[in-house]
């Protein structure tokens, strides 16, 4: 979709990307990983080898509304501390 809408909308000069974030921990979401060793096993998973802030999804959320990203378009962003990367 998000390709698409780029193409389509690419002439009226606007700029079409998607952000995909890997988990976050949040207040609400701390609790889907409460049990024993769920957290340890999701960690394990992440390059980064920590679980995503949301301080980390708002610097390139910035980056993207800002005119330094004039020339970027139709793509996804993964913010996921090099999950998808395996």
């Amino acid at each position: 979709m998000t390709k698409v809408l780029a193409h389509e909308w690419g002439e009226h000069n606007v700029n079409v990307n998607a952000i995909g974030p890997g988990f976050v921990e949040t207040p609400l979401t701390s609790k889907l990983i409460s049990g024993p060793g769920v957290k340890e096993n999701m960690i394990s998973k992440i390059p980064m080898r920590r679980l995503g802030k949301t301080d980390d999804i708002v610097g390139p959320v910035l980056f993207l509304a800002s005119p330094y990203s004039d020339y970027i378009t139709g793509q996804l962003l993964l913010i996921d501390g090099g999950r998808t990367i395996d």
